[in-house]
């Protein structure tokens, strides 16, 4: 009998080993999960490798459909650090913009990125960077910030800033043409360029508080958006700036032009402002909360992707126009 038992427990040790040993086929792992829908975006753009979202610690996240899914693109060198800005020249060549200086740069559509500038030292952030007319690129930042590249934005040069200015620059805009350029910041800063932004003016100061952007409206039509629902327009490209009749206090951060025409603000409240007259007047045609937006990218589908300090959300571009 105890013969017996000693082979039967034999058997099952025999069993158990040749079990731990055998090769096994893993179970497929779960799709990793990224909260999206919960983290700071602040911009969106559309490339070769569908849309791209970037903002908190440093995070850049691709979709290819139509925001559904999210993957994270490769970074060489992560710093961890909030990126302000997406601006892509085309299908394939795109910087993304940081604090501490910080420039990322991809030619697949942003897929994978370089770090070609960071500046932990000077903390200053780029805010927004363009490039002009004669192929320097430029970015513009925190406090005065402005930096220069001449050989595609691999390379960049810390610049003196226009008229020696120390408050934040926020934004860099250009006319359909790129012979008349703007700079908008903080403070009711703004810089004025004539000669495709290869020198810069101020201009006299007509509002105390911050721009955060603005848009050439064709000919000498611009467009400065800013706190508390502050809308400047000017006819004559920047000489004299009427203020809007606009009395919702909602800062605004962001636009978009549709194909109908029409102009799209968004900003605190999750608010989305439209106008069809060339930016002479604006009505709210949405509110999604207590969410800011930071970005706006009409889709294919329809749809119009929005971010936030709150995550992505979208709504149908028909829910806005009626």
């Amino acid at each position: 009998m105890r013969a017996a038992i000693g082979i039967g427990i034999s058997i099952v040790v025999a069993a158990a080993g040749i079990f731990a040993f055998s090769p096994r086929i893993p179970e497929p792992l779960a799709g990793r999960n990224i909260p999206i829908d919960n983290m700071n975006i602040t911009s969106l753009s559309g490339s070769a490798a569908g849309l791209v979202a970037a903002g908190e610690l440093g995070h850049i996240l691709v979709s290819k459909d139509d925001g559904q899914s999210w993957h994270f693109a490769e970074i060489d060198k992560q710093r961890h650090a909030l990126i302000t800005r997406l601006h892509f020249q085309n299908d394939t060549l795109g910087f993304a913009t940081g604090h501490e200086g910080w420039i990322l740069r991809t030619e697949d559509g942003g897929e994978s990125w370089s770090e070609v500038s960071f500046d932990k030292e000077r903390n200053e952030p780029i805010l927004d960077i363009k490039q002009l007319p004669s192929g320097r690129w430029v970015g513009i930042g925190g406090f005065g910030k402005l930096v220069s590249s001449d050989d595609q934005g691999k390379r960049w040069n810390i610049e003196p800033p226009p008229n020696g200015t120390d408050w934040h620059l926020n934004a860099l805009l250009s006319s359909e043409d790129a012979q008349s350029w703007l700079i908008a910041g903080e403070a009711g800063t703004v810089f004025r360029s004539l000669d495709q932004g290869e020198n810069w003016e101020p201009l006299p100061e007509f509002y105390h508080g911050s721009f955060y952007g603005g848009l050439h409206l064709g000919g000498e039509n611009w467009l400065l958006y800013g706190m508390r629902g502050n809308l400047f327009r000017t006819s004559d490209n920047g000489d004299s700036w009427q203020k809007l009749d606009f009395t919702i206090p909602i800062s605004i951060f962001a636009h978009e032009f549709l194909n109908d025409g029409s102009i799209l603000l968004a900003g605190q409240g999750g608010m989305i402002l439209r106008s069809s007259d060339n930016g002479q007047s604006f009505q709210m045609v949405y509110r999604g909360g207590r969410m800011s937006v930071t970005d706006l990218q009409p889709l294919e589908n329809g749809d119009l992707i929005m971010s936030s300090d709150s995550g992505v959300q979208s709504v149908a571009l028909s829910n806005l126009l009626n």
